[in-house]
């Protein structure tokens, strides 16, 4: 299984590509996400993201 984006997404699906990706819950992706990105002052979390949403390509592709 490739990774890519979840059509059952909050933002852009790549928390929820993720989360099937690994076949764990989209939620707990989702929870360690944002935990992991506070404890590394936010910034790189918010950068790993966007470079995550534009190269991951759709679920429908």
């Amino acid at each position: 299984m490739a990774l890519k984006k979840s059509k059952k997404k909050i933002i852009a699906g790549v928390c929820g590509g993720i989360a099937e990706w690994l076949g764990w819950s989209p939620t707990l992706v989702r929870i360690l996400y944002v935990l992991v990105s506070i404890a590394s002052a936010a910034f790189p979390g918010i950068i790993v993201y966007i470079v995550l949403m534009v190269l991951m390509p759709s679920s429908d592709s």
